[in-house]
Protein backbone atom coordinates (compact mmCIF):
# COMPACT_ATOMS: atom_id res chain seq x y z
CA UNK A 1 0.00 0.00 0.00
CA UNK A 2 1.63 3.29 -1.29
CA UNK A 3 1.85 6.41 1.20
CA UNK A 4 0.56 9.51 0.60
CA UNK A 5 2.73 12.34 0.22
CA UNK A 6 2.01 16.12 1.47
CA UNK A 7 0.94 18.45 -0.95
CA UNK A 8 3.85 21.08 -0.88
CA UNK A 9 2.34 23.52 -3.07
CA UNK A 10 -0.75 23.83 -0.53
CA UNK A 11 2.14 24.60 2.17
CA UNK A 12 3.62 27.84 0.75
CA UNK A 13 0.70 29.13 -0.30
CA UNK A 14 -0.56 29.34 3.37
CA UNK A 15 2.23 30.92 4.42
CA UNK A 16 2.61 34.20 2.21
CA UNK A 17 0.55 36.30 4.26
CA UNK A 18 2.10 36.25 7.55
CA UNK A 19 5.07 37.42 5.79
CA UNK A 20 3.75 40.12 3.98
CA UNK A 21 1.86 41.04 7.12
CA UNK A 22 5.20 40.98 8.82
CA UNK A 23 6.56 43.40 6.90
CA UNK A 24 4.24 45.46 6.39
CA UNK A 25 4.57 46.26 10.00
CA UNK A 26 7.82 46.64 10.54
CA UNK A 27 7.52 49.59 7.73
CA UNK A 28 5.12 51.25 9.88
CA UNK A 29 7.23 51.25 12.76
CA UNK A 30 10.48 52.53 11.08
CA UNK A 31 8.10 55.07 9.59
CA UNK A 32 7.02 55.95 13.31
CA UNK A 33 10.13 55.69 14.57
CA UNK A 34 11.31 57.65 11.76
CA UNK A 35 8.64 60.83 11.95
CA UNK A 36 9.79 60.91 16.15
CA UNK A 37 12.92 61.41 15.51
CA UNK A 38 12.97 63.73 12.43
CA UNK A 39 10.26 65.98 14.00
CA UNK A 40 11.81 68.64 16.16
CA UNK A 41 10.27 69.24 19.50
CA UNK A 42 8.37 72.28 20.46
CA UNK A 43 9.74 74.45 23.43
CA UNK A 44 7.88 76.06 25.82
CA UNK A 45 7.50 79.91 24.68
CA UNK A 46 9.36 81.79 27.46
CA UNK A 47 8.05 85.34 27.61
CA UNK A 48 11.67 88.20 27.39
CA UNK A 49 12.64 89.64 31.22
CA UNK A 50 12.39 93.10 30.86
CA UNK A 51 16.12 94.96 30.84
CA UNK A 52 17.22 96.00 34.56
CA UNK A 53 17.36 99.67 35.07
CA UNK A 54 20.62 101.12 34.79
CA UNK A 55 22.46 98.01 32.29
CA UNK A 56 22.84 98.31 28.82
CA UNK A 57 20.56 95.49 26.98
CA UNK A 58 22.89 94.86 24.22
CA UNK A 59 24.82 91.33 24.41
CA UNK A 60 28.06 91.71 26.07
CA UNK A 61 31.34 92.01 23.27
CA UNK A 62 34.39 89.91 23.91
CA UNK A 63 37.05 92.17 23.11
CA UNK A 64 40.51 90.63 22.13
CA UNK A 65 42.93 90.12 24.37
CA UNK A 66 40.33 90.05 27.57
CA UNK A 67 39.57 87.14 29.51
CA UNK A 68 35.81 85.74 28.89
CA UNK A 69 35.54 85.31 32.72
CA UNK A 70 36.06 88.71 33.28
CA UNK A 71 33.70 91.86 33.38
CA UNK A 72 34.56 94.37 30.39
CA UNK A 73 36.00 97.54 31.74
CA UNK A 74 33.51 100.68 32.73
CA UNK A 75 32.98 102.87 30.09
CA UNK A 76 34.36 106.03 30.30
CA UNK A 77 31.91 108.63 30.37
CA UNK A 78 31.66 112.58 30.18
CA UNK A 79 30.91 112.78 33.78
CA UNK A 80 33.76 110.00 35.42
CA UNK A 81 37.08 113.04 33.05
CA UNK A 82 38.79 115.19 35.34
CA UNK A 83 37.62 118.96 34.22
CA UNK A 84 40.29 120.08 32.35
CA UNK A 85 41.23 123.69 33.09
CA UNK A 86 41.06 126.04 30.09
CA UNK A 87 44.15 126.60 28.05
CA UNK A 88 45.79 129.44 29.74
CA UNK A 89 49.53 130.55 29.70
CA UNK A 90 50.94 130.55 32.19
CA UNK A 91 52.13 133.54 34.74
CA UNK A 92 55.55 135.15 34.44
CA UNK A 93 57.54 135.41 37.99
CA UNK A 94 58.85 138.63 38.56
CA UNK A 95 62.54 137.91 39.30
CA UNK A 96 65.12 139.84 40.20
CA UNK A 97 67.64 141.79 37.73
CA UNK A 98 70.15 139.07 38.02
CA UNK A 99 70.73 135.64 39.93
CA UNK A 100 72.50 136.82 43.45
CA UNK A 101 76.07 135.25 43.31
CA UNK A 102 76.77 133.95 46.31
CA UNK A 103 80.51 132.47 48.26
CA UNK A 104 81.16 128.91 48.48
CA UNK A 105 80.89 128.44 51.95
CA UNK A 106 79.08 125.35 53.83
CA UNK A 107 75.52 125.95 54.85
CA UNK A 108 74.47 126.26 58.25
CA UNK A 109 71.77 123.58 59.82
CA UNK A 110 68.64 124.33 59.39
CA UNK A 111 66.96 124.67 62.81
CA UNK A 112 63.28 124.70 63.32
CA UNK A 113 63.10 125.36 67.00
CA UNK A 114 62.00 128.79 67.99
CA UNK A 115 64.80 132.05 68.02
CA UNK A 116 66.74 131.50 70.64
CA UNK A 117 65.30 132.25 74.13
CA UNK A 118 65.92 135.85 75.97
CA UNK A 119 69.65 136.49 77.87
CA UNK A 120 68.69 139.52 80.28
CA UNK A 121 71.04 142.53 79.41
CA UNK A 122 71.52 140.70 75.43
CA UNK A 123 73.25 143.60 73.83
CA UNK A 124 73.55 142.00 70.21
CA UNK A 125 72.73 144.33 67.40
CA UNK A 126 72.03 142.54 64.16
CA UNK A 127 71.60 144.45 60.87
CA UNK A 128 69.46 143.08 58.00
CA UNK A 129 70.60 144.66 54.32
CA UNK A 130 67.90 143.40 51.27
CA UNK A 131 70.30 143.53 48.53
CA UNK A 132 68.69 143.51 44.39
CA UNK A 133 66.14 146.24 45.14
CA UNK A 134 65.48 148.53 42.59
CA UNK A 135 63.18 146.24 40.09
CA UNK A 136 60.16 147.24 41.63
CA UNK A 137 57.90 149.06 44.37
CA UNK A 138 55.79 146.16 45.54
CA UNK A 139 58.51 144.25 47.52
CA UNK A 140 59.67 147.57 48.64
CA UNK A 141 56.11 148.26 50.37
CA UNK A 142 56.30 144.73 51.89
CA UNK A 143 59.25 145.14 53.35
CA UNK A 144 58.44 148.62 54.74
CA UNK A 145 55.42 147.35 56.07
CA UNK A 146 57.01 145.16 58.50
CA UNK A 147 57.89 148.34 60.64
CA UNK A 148 61.41 147.35 61.68
CA UNK A 149 64.85 149.02 60.73
CA UNK A 150 66.14 147.37 57.25
CA UNK A 151 68.80 148.75 54.82
CA UNK A 152 68.25 148.61 51.32
CA UNK A 153 70.63 148.24 48.89
CA UNK A 154 69.30 149.04 45.57
CA UNK A 155 71.16 148.20 42.36
CA UNK A 156 71.86 151.52 40.55
CA UNK A 157 70.54 151.77 36.55
CA UNK A 158 67.32 149.41 37.63
CA UNK A 159 63.78 150.69 36.32
CA UNK A 160 62.40 151.75 39.68
CA UNK A 161 65.80 152.84 41.65
CA UNK A 162 64.85 156.07 42.08
CA UNK A 163 61.74 156.03 42.74
CA UNK A 164 62.79 152.87 45.83
CA UNK A 165 65.11 155.01 46.80
CA UNK A 166 62.78 158.05 47.35
CA UNK A 167 60.14 155.76 48.77
CA UNK A 168 63.20 154.40 50.99
CA UNK A 169 64.19 157.91 51.73
CA UNK A 170 60.45 159.05 53.12
CA UNK A 171 59.97 156.08 55.50
CA UNK A 172 62.85 156.63 57.10
CA UNK A 173 64.64 153.42 55.96
CA UNK A 174 68.38 153.73 55.05
CA UNK A 175 69.67 152.91 51.51
CA UNK A 176 72.62 152.04 49.99
CA UNK A 177 74.06 151.65 46.42
CA UNK A 178 74.93 147.89 45.68
CA UNK A 179 77.35 148.12 43.07
CA UNK A 180 77.72 145.65 40.13
CA UNK A 181 80.48 143.99 39.79
CA UNK A 182 82.22 141.35 37.47
CA UNK A 183 82.20 137.83 38.65
CA UNK A 184 84.26 135.24 38.19
CA UNK A 185 81.52 133.41 35.88
CA UNK A 186 81.83 136.15 33.35
CA UNK A 187 80.22 137.22 30.79
CA UNK A 188 78.93 133.50 30.95
CA UNK A 189 77.35 134.87 34.34
CA UNK A 190 75.47 138.24 33.33
CA UNK A 191 76.20 141.08 34.25
CA UNK A 192 74.09 144.58 34.60
CA UNK A 193 75.37 146.57 31.22
CA UNK A 194 76.54 149.25 34.08
CA UNK A 195 78.31 146.65 35.92
CA UNK A 196 82.39 147.91 36.78
CA UNK A 197 84.92 145.01 34.88
CA UNK A 198 88.36 144.65 35.86
CA UNK A 199 89.58 145.33 32.52
CA UNK A 200 88.09 149.35 32.82
CA UNK A 201 90.29 151.90 33.00
CA UNK A 202 90.38 153.97 36.58
CA UNK A 203 88.55 156.91 34.64
CA UNK A 204 85.82 154.78 33.50
CA UNK A 205 85.14 153.15 37.24
CA UNK A 206 85.33 156.59 38.88
CA UNK A 207 82.17 158.02 35.67
CA UNK A 208 80.42 154.50 36.52
CA UNK A 209 80.52 155.34 40.18
CA UNK A 210 79.47 159.02 40.38
CA UNK A 211 76.54 157.60 37.76
CA UNK A 212 75.71 155.33 40.56
CA UNK A 213 75.57 157.92 43.38
CA UNK A 214 73.12 159.81 41.39
CA UNK A 215 70.87 156.94 41.05
CA UNK A 216 70.66 156.53 44.77
CA UNK A 217 71.00 160.14 46.05
CA UNK A 218 70.54 159.35 49.77
CA UNK A 219 72.96 156.44 50.07
CA UNK A 220 75.04 156.30 53.26
CA UNK A 221 77.05 153.23 52.33
CA UNK A 222 77.50 150.77 49.12
CA UNK A 223 78.13 146.89 49.16
CA UNK A 224 78.94 144.78 46.33
CA UNK A 225 76.48 143.06 44.22
CA UNK A 226 78.07 139.78 42.73
CA UNK A 227 82.11 140.50 42.65
CA UNK A 228 83.95 137.40 43.06
CA UNK A 229 86.27 138.69 40.53
CA UNK A 230 86.62 141.79 40.71
CA UNK A 231 86.86 142.11 44.63
CA UNK A 232 90.20 140.27 44.28
CA UNK A 233 91.35 143.11 42.53
CA UNK A 234 93.71 145.82 44.75
CA UNK A 235 94.06 148.41 42.07
CA UNK A 236 90.76 148.11 40.91
CA UNK A 237 88.86 148.49 44.59
CA UNK A 238 91.32 151.21 45.31
CA UNK A 239 89.57 153.31 42.68
CA UNK A 240 86.18 152.01 44.13
CA UNK A 241 86.68 153.07 47.73
CA UNK A 242 88.50 156.18 46.91
CA UNK A 243 85.69 157.25 45.75
CA UNK A 244 82.67 156.31 47.96
CA UNK A 245 85.50 157.63 50.85
CA UNK A 246 85.13 161.26 48.90
CA UNK A 247 81.69 160.76 49.26
CA UNK A 248 81.11 159.82 53.09
CA UNK A 249 80.21 156.71 52.30
CA UNK A 250 81.25 153.32 54.15
CA UNK A 251 81.88 149.95 52.65
CA UNK A 252 80.04 146.82 53.53
CA UNK A 253 82.26 143.81 51.82
CA UNK A 254 79.43 140.64 50.93
CA UNK A 255 82.49 138.53 51.03
CA UNK A 256 81.41 136.39 47.21
CA UNK A 257 84.82 135.24 47.40
CA UNK A 258 87.38 134.47 50.18
CA UNK A 259 90.03 136.39 48.62
CA UNK A 260 88.34 139.81 48.52
CA UNK A 261 90.35 142.54 48.98
CA UNK A 262 87.34 145.29 49.90
CA UNK A 263 87.68 145.32 54.28
CA UNK A 264 91.00 145.27 54.00
CA UNK A 265 91.93 147.94 52.13
CA UNK A 266 88.93 150.26 53.62
CA UNK A 267 90.07 150.10 56.87
CA UNK A 268 94.10 150.69 55.30
CA UNK A 269 92.31 153.77 52.94
CA UNK A 270 90.58 155.21 56.38
CA UNK A 271 87.06 154.40 54.96
CA UNK A 272 84.54 153.06 57.05
CA UNK A 273 83.86 149.06 56.73
CA UNK A 274 82.16 146.20 57.34
CA UNK A 275 81.68 142.42 56.20
CA UNK A 276 78.57 140.37 55.92
CA UNK A 277 78.10 137.45 58.51
CA UNK A 278 75.36 135.20 57.17
CA UNK A 279 73.18 134.94 53.44
CA UNK A 280 69.52 134.18 54.90
CA UNK A 281 68.50 132.97 51.84
CA UNK A 282 70.60 130.81 49.55
CA UNK A 283 67.71 128.45 49.57
CA UNK A 284 64.28 129.55 48.86
CA UNK A 285 62.09 127.63 51.48
CA UNK A 286 60.60 129.20 55.02
CA UNK A 287 63.04 126.63 56.99
CA UNK A 288 66.07 127.58 55.80
CA UNK A 289 65.52 130.87 56.00
CA UNK A 290 64.56 131.16 59.78
CA UNK A 291 67.87 128.59 60.35
CA UNK A 292 69.77 131.00 58.64
CA UNK A 293 68.24 133.77 60.80
CA UNK A 294 68.95 131.68 64.24
CA UNK A 295 72.77 131.46 63.17
CA UNK A 296 72.56 135.23 62.92
CA UNK A 297 71.36 135.95 66.13
CA UNK A 298 73.78 133.43 68.12
CA UNK A 299 76.44 135.33 66.12
CA UNK A 300 74.96 139.47 67.37
CA UNK A 301 74.67 137.84 70.68
CA UNK A 302 78.16 135.95 70.89
CA UNK A 303 80.25 138.90 69.20
CA UNK A 304 78.16 142.03 69.89
CA UNK A 305 76.89 142.47 66.32
CA UNK A 306 76.47 140.71 62.81
CA UNK A 307 75.36 141.75 59.29
CA UNK A 308 72.87 139.38 57.79
CA UNK A 309 72.51 139.68 53.42
CA UNK A 310 69.26 138.32 52.24
CA UNK A 311 67.12 138.90 48.78
CA UNK A 312 63.28 140.64 47.97
CA UNK A 313 62.44 136.61 47.27
CA UNK A 314 58.27 135.82 48.56
CA UNK A 315 59.66 132.92 51.10
CA UNK A 316 62.13 135.93 52.50
CA UNK A 317 59.85 138.75 53.07
CA UNK A 318 56.98 135.86 54.52
CA UNK A 319 59.76 134.50 56.85
CA UNK A 320 60.85 137.93 58.03
CA UNK A 321 58.09 139.55 58.49
CA UNK A 322 56.76 136.35 60.82
CA UNK A 323 59.95 136.81 62.91
CA UNK A 324 61.88 140.11 62.95
CA UNK A 325 58.80 141.38 64.51
CA UNK A 326 59.59 139.50 67.88
CA UNK A 327 63.43 139.42 67.47
CA UNK A 328 64.13 142.12 70.38
CA UNK A 329 62.55 139.78 72.74
CA UNK A 330 65.04 137.25 72.06
CA UNK A 331 67.84 139.87 73.25
CA UNK A 332 68.50 140.99 69.83
CA UNK A 333 68.31 144.58 68.66
CA UNK A 334 67.30 145.48 64.98
CA UNK A 335 69.89 148.63 63.54
CA UNK A 336 70.42 149.59 60.65
CA UNK A 337 73.90 148.92 58.37
CA UNK A 338 75.44 152.04 58.97
CA UNK A 339 75.68 151.43 63.10
CA UNK A 340 77.26 147.83 62.51
CA UNK A 341 80.41 150.01 60.40
CA UNK A 342 83.78 150.88 61.78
Amino acid sequence: MSKIRPNRKNQSRGGGPTYAALAILAVVILAVIGYLLLTPRKRPFQPLSPPVAGKESRPKVHRPGQRADLPAPPRVTPETLPATPPSVPPETPVKPPLKPEYPAEPPSEVEKAPLPAVVPGGKGRLAIIIDDMGAGMREARSLAAIGVPLTFAIIPGLRSCREVAAFAAGNGIETMIHLPMQSKGWPQQRLESNGLLVAMEEADIRERMEGFARDVPHAVGANNHMGSEFTEHEPQMSTVLGVLKGRGLFFIDSVTTPRSVGQRLAREMGVRSGRRSVFLDNEQNGAYIRGQLNQAVRQARKNGGAIAICHPHPATIATLAAALPTLQQQGVTLVPASRLVR
